[in-house]
């Protein structure tokens, strides 16, 4: 179990965390948090009807980090497309951000939340060393959505845009300041792929 979910009966995964391991997806999860920013109902004082009516941006994010969580949704991935197309999928794209992003925000925030929360219980409940964590199925999902976007976040500050990438940055040096990101780019990506294993088992 150490380093990798396993499925536990019944449903739900666990993993076994030390401290050190549990401090770092608790800060970079707060950063994501801090990073997603606020919604609705914390920008308009927590007024029901100003949330039910508020809309989301309509212009892609200027941090690239954001931009790689909240992608336009029309685009032409080569590049090929004629520029009357490409404004029509311009406009398409605000559109569609216009009315979604409120929530996909809300969604990621409540995924960070529980992956936060969770881990505030373990550590309340267990001493020094290792503790292992058990998830229920639903507690699974929000924590396969937190991981996921946390790759995405630290992905875009390394500018990695394929996995040949994180190949490269595997060997980088140790002296690199680069190396810590990478490594958590790359542990999270274990404890990601291990978290589906159990889910799709």
């Amino acid at each position: 179990m150490p380093g990798h979910f396993e499925p536990l009966p019944g449903g739900g995964a666990a993993v076994a965390l030390d401290d050190v391991e549990i401090s770092i997806i608790r800060s970079l999860a707060v950063q994501l948090m801090e990073i997603i920013g606020p919604g609705p109902a914390e920008e308009s004082g927590g007024d029901p009807l100003a949330e039910l009516f508020a809309e989301g941006p309509s212009e892609p994010p200027s941090d690239p980090v954001l931009r790689r969580l909240f992608p336009d949704a029309y685009v032409d991935p080569e590049g090929t497309e004629q520029p009357d197309k490409a404004e029509e999928q311009r406009v398409y794209s605000a559109e569609f951000r216009r009315y979604t992003e409120n929530d996909l925000r809300a969604g990621k925030r409540e995924n960070a939340l529980a992956v936060i929360r969770s881990l505030d219980g373990l550590r309340a409940g267990a001493g020094e060393g290792e503790a292992v964590l058990e998830l229920t199925p639903e507690e699974s999902v929000r924590w396969l959505g937190a991981l996921n976007d946390l790759r995405l976040a630290i992905g875009a500050r390394l500018e990695i845009t394929d996995e040949d990438d994180s190949d490269v940055l595997f060997h980088l040096p140790d002296e690199d300041p680069r190396k810590p990101m990478v490594m958590a780019y790359l542990w999270l990506g274990g404890l990601q792929e291990t978290l589906v294993s159990t889910l799709t088992a």
